[in-house]
């Protein structure tokens, strides 16, 4: 898939609506997005991509997290809109009201995070390559990325882009976002439960490491 290497600012990156977000997520929508198969295969990515010990951000979060049971975790910051969302989730240690279509510069320090995961969230961002930049920013070297997705979404606020292509482009996409970024190392992607899919929901994932830009 070909994007242009500069964020790419009009048709790609619009959505049916244009309203501030902050009105449309400023109600509490506690609902899953995802099947329980699906939930479990998140966990189950989490567990085996993400050590233990280590802090977390759980970008564009909501009430729930997925973070496997018995886990252990230094801790789990959560970013996202809703503060009533957050405040309902058992794993979020800490939370932030943060829109990052209006902002991309997180409020965060160089090297935080062990890791960063993007759940069933990442069709909504409109400004993804400058968000992946601080992604990488905010992780430590060797930390991990993990966005995870499935076929669902809230159509108005999905992304052009994301609405006009398949699950295969859809990986695509989202790789050519770390890409573009840079200084993610081992980009990679796939169906994550594909022995259960269908009927189940798909469940895909692309993960990037950050990489140490002066080996």
């Amino acid at each position: 898939m070909h994007m242009m290497a500069s964020e790419p600012q009009g048709q790609y990156f619009s959505r049916q609506d244009e309203s501030n977000d902050e009105f449309f997520y400023s109600q509490p929508r506690k609902v899953v997005h995802i099947d329980d198969n699906a939930i479990q295969t998140v966990s189950a990515v989490f567990r085996d991509f993400i050590p233990a010990d280590s802090v977390v951000l759980d970008f564009m979060s909501s009430w729930r997290s997925h973070w496997p049971h018995g886990h252990l975790k230094r801790r789990l910051v959560g970013l996202g809109m809703n503060v009533e969302e957050m405040l309902d989730n058992p794993d979020l240690d800490e939370h932030v009201i943060h829109n990052v279509n209006e902002d991309p510069l997180l409020p965060f320090d160089d090297e935080y995070f062990d890791a960063v995961v993007i759940t069933v969230s990442v069709q909504y961002l409109t400004q993804p390559v400058s968000v992946c930049k601080e992604i990488n920013r905010i992780l430590k070297t060797g930390g991990v990325f993990i966005v995870s997705f499935s076929n669902r979404m809230f159509p108005t606020k999905a992304v052009n882009i994301w609405r006009s292509l398949d699950d295969n482009g859809h990986l695509d996409l989202v790789s050519s976002y770390m890409d573009y970024a840079g200084g993610f190392g081992d980009i990679k992607g796939g169906l994550a439960n594909a022995k259960d899919s269908p009927p189940n929901d798909p469940l895909y994932v692309v993960m990037g490491t950050k990489v140490d830009i002066n080996d």
